[in-house]
């Protein structure tokens, strides 16, 4: 098994560049189901891009596949699709399999998808997938582990209430509705930007979707969806991971391909605790000034704090001036990695779902355990600042989620290695 070594204490200098969005790849692919033929620009190379690749080939779908340095092309050909089955061997592995569940039932009418279980950061029930499909008119059982889905003809068009917002049920009921008969209403939905870049990648094949970006859709059904073409947003949760690389390193970075907007949360926080951020041609310039200012966040739903930056920021703030603290709204098990910072010299004290920093001068290396994908690459940061060597083991969370972290990290100055079986 893969592991990280560090050597830290170097401030991080220079470019990096922002890869395609894997919150917004893996959902868009998944989409490609509700037509023949979707082409994807921008798709980040990553084992979760690779994981739902392997599903819809499971399905019936085929690949045609471009690589290029910094990102794939995939065209996915849906037009000879012959099983409705999503396996629990490949669904174990990535919980956003769930999101054929929509398409699958939309398009052929039934589908069989197996439960995604619980993950290491929190149960996040399907309970709510299940009921919107159901509002539509869809058949749902469920038994040994697997949803049973089918409708007679089509899914119908619904107003329907989410009794929370929740960003995986939103995007399953978005794909259902639009080829769901008449018009769905759809209230207090997610409104993360990569449901946005959803939305604008159905509307390119066809759909017809008012709201977008707010938390009131609505979707006008389709009797079927058009061959198209599309280029994924950034990854604004990349973007945000090096930003605090360049922070916590007392570096200067150019964040490149971001637009600030969708970043702006964290922006805020960074100019508050002391950081330079600036924008520049095509990107943010992110650079350290003095000292850290301690920063209390609360993670919230889309357009607040990101619980997928939580960890980075919590590396952050174990260098601050002072004392910090840190709420998870969203997951009830994200502090796994406050134990292995505390390895690392870090002073933090969790109490239900808070999370108080005491800043310390300097953070030490230390091995290490990654627990899940943000978890591991807030250890990457804290590695990155600390004196002497760091080890991190069980890295392959991080190929989920960030796309050639090392060779982006060494460019600008990091002294990182992967070890082989060490």
């Amino acid at each position: 098994m893969d592991s990280l070594i560090i050597k830290g204490g170097i401030p991080l200098k220079g470019n990096i560049n922002v890869s395609g969005a894997k919150n917004s790849a893996l959902p868009i692919m998944a989409a490609s189901l509700l037509t023949d033929k979707l082409i994807l620009d921008n798709v980040p190379n990553l084992t979760d891009v690779a994981t739902m690749q392997n599903l819809l080939a499971e399905i019936g779908s085929t690949f045609t596949i471009t690589s290029y340095p910094s990102n794939l092309s995939i065209e996915i050909d849906n037009s000879k699709i012959n099983n409705l089955i999503a396996p629990y061997d490949i669904v174990q592995k990535m919980r956003a399999s769930i999101w054929v569940l929509g398409p699958l039932l939309s398009r052929f009418s039934q589908a069989r998808v197996s439960l995604p279980g619980g993950c290491a950061i929190g149960a996040r029930q399907v309970d709510l997938h299940i009921e919107v499909l159901q509002a539509m008119g869809a058949d749902i059982t469920v038994d040994h582990g697997y949803i049973n889905a089918k409708v007679k003809g089509r899914l119908q068009g619904i107003s329907f209430t989410f009794n929370k917002i929740s960003v995986g049920a939103t995007i399953n009921a978005i794909m259902a509705a639009t080829l769901a008969k008449g018009e769905t209403l759809l209230f207090n939905c997610a409104r993360e930007p990569e449901i946005g870049d959803l939305c604008q990648c159905l509307k390119n094949m066809g759909s017809e979707i008012y709201g977008i970006g707010t938390s009131s859709i609505r979707i006008i059904g389709k009797d079927y969806l058009k061959n198209a073409r599309y280029s994924i947003m950034p990854d604004r949760i990349e973007a945000g991971t090096y930003m605090i690389a360049a922070a916590i390193t007392k570096g200067d970075l150019n964040i490149c391909g971001i637009n600030y907007k969708i970043i702006k949360n964290l922006v805020v926080k960074l100019l508050k605790a002391g950081i330079e951020v600036v924008p520049i041609n095509n990107g943010l310039k992110v650079t350290y000034v003095g000292k850290i200012n301690p920063v209390n966040i609360q993670t919230n739903p889309y357009p607040g704090f990101a619980t997928d930056l939580q960890a980075q920021f919590m590396s952050l703030m174990t260098l601050c001036s002072g004392s910090a603290t840190i709420t998870e709204n969203i997951f009830e098990n994200r502090f796994m990695h406050v134990q292995e910072l505390c390895r690392m010299g870090a002073c933090i004290r969790v109490k239900d779902n808070k999370a108080i920093i005491s800043g310390v001068p300097s953070l030490v290396g230390a091995e290490v355990m990654a627990s899940d994908l943000r978890a591991s690459v807030s250890l990457v940061l804290a590695g990155l600042a600390a004196q002497d060597q760091t080890i991190i083991h069980r890295i392959y969370h991080l190929d989920r989620g960030y796309q050639a972290l090392e060779q982006k990290l060494r460019n600008c100055g990091a002294n990182i290695i992967r070890a082989k079986n060490f």
